[in-house]
């Protein structure tokens, strides 16, 4: 069966790997062989290869009224956080389609990841009821369709950590149980199978640590045990994905003991913001790679890609936030305009390429 009648199936492929992620839904509805071709393995790899692919941030954001003028934004009453949407190489935003059945925004301090062109949702609190939530859903990109994936199991936890590899699996370890005790248990989640299996624990337990995924381990930064109760450590641990073992605990990871929200993984390099610049770790060496801009005195929210990495803050509390993207080779900022509903505090988010 022919792609496009009358064209050769790589002028074909071609034509349908020039598609934006707007049009995936409409074009995997066109027919079977079109289908096929866009949920192919092979597709998403030769999008990247042919630098057809797009480059995402979604985020879990609050909302913000756009009829507002002044710098000084206006949030609804306990704050709605919705999933918004940047492509940092446009400047373009935009919404996703809200998940079902939470009319009142997301659960407050839900966890967001991408896993291959998908993004999912974990736990947070119910907006409506401030209850614990263990749910899951899935957004695929090639449909623009949420759907449920099975509940975390086990003790319902809150404030962990949570990183993906990028390809199939998203790790959550962590946070604390309904007693406000810290956690060192974790689970992996397969997306594409829906199923959960535990991990192995940590050697200690961390509530509010930071977990992201970098060149086959899933990092675990910081957080607190119990007895501690907010005050936070420097160490980290690490989960060898290949072996399903913990390497051995670093005690002193982190430049300071405080919390760990504004560390990210790029494709190369950890970083941090700290002290009033970006920072890399480059070997065991903390490496100071550019002032952050003025602008953002309250850092929210950090993504990295691709020698690439944006922060998301503000100037105060109550301020508009707005966004920066730094090349990291050159160490220069781009300030992302940014558009009044899109101003509001970023809670938590994750980079996806398409």
């Amino acid at each position: 069966m022919e792609l496009i009648p009358g064209l050769p199936y790589d002028i074909a492929r071609d034509c349908l790997v020039r598609a934006t992620y707007k049009q995936f839904s409409t074009a995997v509805s066109v027919c079977k062989g079109w289908r096929n071709e866009i949920e192919s393995p092979e597709f998403r790899p030769y999008r990247k290869d042919t630098s057809k692919s797009q480059k995402l941030v979604v985020m879990a954001q609050a909302h913000v009224d756009r009829a507002e003028s002044s710098n000084q934004i206006k949030q609804p009453p306990g704050l709605i956080y919705r999933l918004t949407l940047l492509e940092p190489d446009t400047g373009d935003w935009c919404d996703l389609p809200p998940i079902p059945g939470f009319p009142q925004g997301l659960p407050m301090f839900s966890q967001v990841v991408s896993v291959g062109s998908q993004i999912v949702v974990l736990g947070g609190l119910d907006p409506a009821t401030w209850e614990v939530s263990v749910s899951v859903y899935v957004f695929d990109f090639l449909t623009a369709v949420w759907r449920r994936g099975t509940d975390m199991p086990g003790v319902r936890r809150s404030f962990f950590g949570c990183a993906s590899d990028s390809d199939r699996t998203v790790f959550v370890v962590g946070g604390h149980d309904g007693e406000k005790n810290a956690l060192k248990s974790g689970l992996a989640y397969d997306v594409a199978k829906d199923e959960w299996v535990p991990l192995p624990d940590m050697a200690r337990e961390r509530d509010e640590c930071k977990a992201i995924f970098h060149r086959g381990k899933v990092h675990v930064i910081g957080g607190y045990c119990t007895r501690m109760q907010g005050r936070f450590e420097k160490g980290t641990q690490a989960l060898n994905v290949a072996t399903w073992q913990w390497d051995s605990e670093q005690e002193e990871f982190l430049l300071a003991a405080t919390c760990p929200r504004t560390c990210t993984g790029g494709s190369e390099e950890i970083y941090i913001c700290h002290g009033g610049d970006v920072v890399a770790l480059r070997g065991d060496t903390w490496q100071a790679v550019a002032k952050i801009p003025t602008e953002v005195v309250n850092v929210a929210h950090v993504t990295a890609w691709q020698k690439k990495v944006m922060v998301i803050g503000s100037t105060g509390f109550g301020e508009a936030h707005t966004a920066y993207v730094l090349d990291v080779k050159s160490k220069k900022w781009g300030k992302v305009e940014t558009p009044k509903q899109y101003s509001g505090h970023v809670q938590s988010g994750c980079f996806v390429e398409i």
